[in-house]
């Protein structure tokens, strides 16, 4: 996070936030199974393995669902040159748009599906040298980074970055709960509000990246 100015920070505190929102409203209506959490779908895949094979398949499937949305992702990414932010979150706006019109058609499968493969592509938001450098769908090495912060802090010594990274982490935990908060007000139109929101990030997006390419010519 510190490799980038202010307005990036909050674009990936913002998309983080939106992975919450979509993570709850997707756990919520499908059995409690994840369309971000990938570790908590791996767990569910051992355990179903064990106690019942055959609804082992839906975890798998959400986990082959996400790879395939993360290089999708990719490619849309590497095509899009300086404009891979906005044309990934514009391709996740549109597969969050399908997922609410599945929703709406009581289509959960169809639903899952287009989810896990937004949130997949998601992660492509921020990338150097074809890397990810902020996972904005995940946040188990955020707080490895707040754990190695403290440890620096009570050790007298400042680890660079940490704030950023605890704001990412607020901003996918505030997610969550706006997420969950409208799914059980309003069930019909929690998705419908994320493809709202992802619609609204591709444009600070766009203009994020827009104000790059005039500074630069």
């Amino acid at each position: 996070m510190t490799r980038y100015d202010r307005s990036r920070r909050l674009l990936a505190i913002a998309i983080a936030a939106l992975a919450g929102f979509v993570d709850a409203s997707g756990f919520l209506a499908a059995d409690r199974y994840f369309v971000s959490f990938m570790s908590g779908n791996t767990t569910r895949l051992a355990v179903d393995i064990t106690t019942d094979a055959a609804h082992a398949l839906v975890p798998l499937g959400l986990i082959g669902g996400f790879v395939t949305g993360v290089t999708i992702g990719a490619i849309v990414s590497d095509h899009a040159g300086r404009w891979r932010k906005t044309a990934v979150l514009a391709l996740s706006a549109f597969l969050i748009c399908a997922a609410a019109l599945a929703r709406q058609n009581s289509s959960i499968t169809m639903m899952m599906i287009c989810l896990v493969l937004a949130m997949g592509a998601l992660n492509n938001c921020f990338r150097q040298g074809g890397e990810v450098t902020v996972g904005v769908t995940y946040m188990t090495g955020s707080l490895v980074r707040i754990g190695q912060a403290i440890a620096a802090a009570l050790q007298g010594r400042a680890l660079a970055g940490w704030a950023a990274t605890i704001f990412l982490w607020l901003g996918l935990i505030g997610g969550a709960i706006a997420g969950a908060a409208a799914y059980h007000a309003a069930p019909e139109a929690a998705l419908g509000m994320a493809a709202v929101w992802c619609t609204g990030l591709t444009g600070f997006a766009r203009w994020i990246e827009s104000r790059t390419a005039q500074s630069e010519s």
